[in-house]
């Protein structure tokens, strides 16, 4: 009769431990794929510079967007060779 009812709980603890598992797995996969997300947008911000005009018509160039104006978004990082624009 003892053995039976360690055997009874081996299976309950088994079962909870595969319900635990299947639960908190998935959980874990999404918040590691938003950590993932969130750094990757910090690394991205850090990684560029705004450009835009101010009332004067001035260039600025600053690290962070400005509030209520158009911008361009430029990286910090060099390209590499030589971009030649025929525009003008």
């Amino acid at each position: 009769m003892k053995q039976l009812g360690m055997l009874v709980l081996a299976i309950a603890l088994g079962v909870a431990a595969w319900w635990w598992y299947t639960q908190e797995m998935p959980r874990r996969q999404r918040e590691r794929a938003v950590a993932a997300e969130a750094a990757a947008k910090q690394a991205e911000r850090a990684d560029s510079l705004y450009r835009w005009r101010d009332d004067a018509g001035n260039l600025q160039i600053t690290d962070e967007p400005p509030k209520g104006r158009k911008y361009e978004r430029i990286s910090r990082t060099p390209q590499e060779g030589i971009e030649v624009k025929g525009s003008r």
